[in-house]
C-alpha cells in the first residue's frame, strides 16, 4: 500500500492546495449534508444547521489541534518543544495533524452555546451530527494516508503500509533496524473502516427505530461505537504519549469514560421508559 499522490494538489504562487485540506472539506460537506437532512426529517430548518456548523467548526478544529500539540506531539518528530519555539505552526493543521477528542470537547461546547442562544433543540442537532460525523471521519482519514501519518508498528500483513524515511518517527527512522522495505500497520485504514461501519449502523438505527429513539440516543450510540474502536486501535499507536510502564495513553481513559457514561445513560433512559409503560 503506497501513498498515491503528492500531498500538494497544486500551488498558486505562495499558496498551496493540499489533498489533506481537500479531503477535509469533502468530509465536512458530505457529513454536513447528511446531518442537515436528519435535522429536516425532525421538523427543523436545515439552514439553521448550516449556520450552526460555521460557528462550531472553528472551535472544533482549534480544540483538535491544541489537543494534538499539547498531548499528542511529544512522540512526533516535531515534539512539543518545537511548537513552543514556532507557535505559528500550531495553526498549521496539515503539519502534524489534529486529534478528534479535542474537537469533541471544543465543538460540543460551541454547539451547546449556539443552540442555547438560538433556542434550538440541542439534542436533535447533536444527533444529526452524530449521524453524519462517522462518514466524514471515514473520508477524512484518507488524508492521513496521503500525508504518510497515523500508522502503527511494523507488520508483515499483506496490507502493510510503506512509510518514507523522512515521515517516520523514532525509532522507526533508524533504517538499519527498520529498512525501507519495512511495512507498518495502516491505522488510518482501520479507523476509516470502523467509522464507515459506524455510519451504516447509525443510519440503520435512525430509520429502523425512528419511533422508538429519543433525542440524544444516536449521540449516545456514537459515543459507544467510536470510542470502542478507538480504544483498541490506540494500542497500536506509535505517535502517542503512553503512561510510563503501561500500554495505555490518555485516549484509553477518555474512551473508557465515554463508553461507560454513554452505555449507562442509554440504558437508563430506556429502562425508565419501560418501567413507566409497565406501570400504566
Amino acid at each position: 500500500m503506497y501513498p498515491p499522490v503528492d500531498p500538494i494538489l497544486f500551488e498558486f504562487g505562495p499558496f498551496a492546495v493540499r489533498w489533506y485540506g481537500l479531503l477535509m472539506a469533502i468530509a465536512i460537506l458530505v457529513g454536513g449534508w447528511i446531518a442537515s437532512q436528519a435535522v429536516q426529517r425532525h421538523g427543523q430548518n436545515p439552514d439553521d444547521f448550516w449556520d450552526m456548523i460555521l460557528w462550531v467548526l472553528f472551535p472544533a478544529f482549534l480544540g483538535a489541534r491544541l489537543y494534538y500539540v499539547f498531548i499528542q506531539s511529544p512522540r512526533t518528530a516535531e515534539g512539543f518543544g518545537h511548537y513552543l519555539q514556532n507557535p505559528l505552526e500550531i495553526l498549521q493543521i496539515w503539519n502534524g495533524g489534529i486529534h478528534i477528542f479535542g474537537g469533541f470537547m471544543a465543538g460540543s461546547l460551541a454547539l451547546w452555546l449556539y443552540c442555547r442562544i438560538r433556542r434550538l433543540p440541542t439534542l436533535v442537532f447533536l444527533d444529526a451530527i452524530a449521524l453524519g460525523l462517522p462518514l466524514a471521519q471515514a473520508i477524512g482519514r484518507w488524508g492521513n494516508f496521503i500525508n504518510q501519518e497515523l500508522y502503527g508498528p511494523p507488520t508483515t500483513l499483506p496490507w502493510g503500509l510503506r512509510i518514507d524515511p523522512n515521515h517516520r518517527i523514532r525509532p522507526y527512522n533508524n533504517l538499519t533496524a527498520y529498512p525501507e522495505s519495512t511495512r507498518f500497520h495502516p491505522l488510518f485504514l482501520y479507523e476509516s473502516l470502523w467509522n464507515l461501519a459506524g455510519f451504516l449502523l447509525l443510519f440503520w438505527l435512525s430509520r429502523r427505530f425512528d419511533k422508538q429513539l429519543k433525542p440524544g440516543d444516536l449521540s449516545l450510540v456514537y459515543l459507544i461505537w467510536y470510542p470502542l474502536g478507538r480504544f483498541f486501535i490506540e494500542f497500536l499507536r506509535t505517535d502517542s504519549w503512553f503512561f510510563p510502564g503501561t500500554p495505555f495513553n490518555p485516549v484509553h481513559i477518555f474512551s473508557a469514560i465515554a463508553i461507560a457514561v454513554a452505555t449507562i445513560a442509554l440504558y437508563g433512559r430506556h429502562w425508565r421508559s419501560r418501567r413507566s409503560i409497565a406501570g400504566q
